[in-house]
């Protein structure tokens, strides 16, 4: 079993609604499974749009609702991020493409993938952004967010070993 808590990064637009969501529920499933401490998780933005903002209150009303605290503030990907982080876990083609960019112009060991990978009934490879929608949007997201991280989650811990 790896004994370094393997490192996950959700990436999103501008970090405000569907990244800092998946962050957050990944985490709040780890901790539900007792295994939070297998896991380094963070989120970021490819824009910087909303540098230090914190999450949108939408989202985390929905998430709240279903008793799960959405917190942090908003930064942006860095080339750093990288190379420091085992999985870059985007939310649509856009972010992919985007991480793609800087893949070419930074030295990258984490293994990219679209979070709805995971989603064990997809309707589309992405997640959508709610943003500019309403709380149905929200609603729909944090569906395609909760069964994502768990299926993300439990790919994770086989491939340490610790399912």
């Amino acid at each position: 079993m790896a004994s370094d808590p393997t490192r996950v990064l959700f990436v999103c637009m501008g970090n405000i609604c569907r990244s800092p969501l998946a962050e957050c529920v990944f985490v709040h499933l780890a901790r539900e499974r007792g295994v939070e401490h297998l896991f380094e998780v963070d989120s970021a933005g490819t824009s910087g749009y909303h540098v230090g903002e914190p999450p949108d209150r939408r989202s985390a009303a929905t998430a709240r609702a279903r008793g799960i605290e959405v917190v942090g503030s908003s930064r942006k990907l860095a080339p750093d991020d990288l190379a420091s982080f085992d999985y870059l876990i985007v939310m649509d083609a856009h972010n992919l493409a985007e991480v793609d960019a800087l893949r070419r112009r930074a030295a990258c060991r984490a293994r990219v993938h679209r979070l709805r990978e995971w989603d064990p009934s997809p309707d589309s490879p992405d997640v959508p952004d709610p943003y500019y929608g309403g709380a149905r949007g929200f609603d729909e997201v944090q569906d395609i967010v909760e069964r994502s991280c768990a299926a993300l989650l439990d790919h994770l811990l086989a491939e340490r070993g610790a399912a």
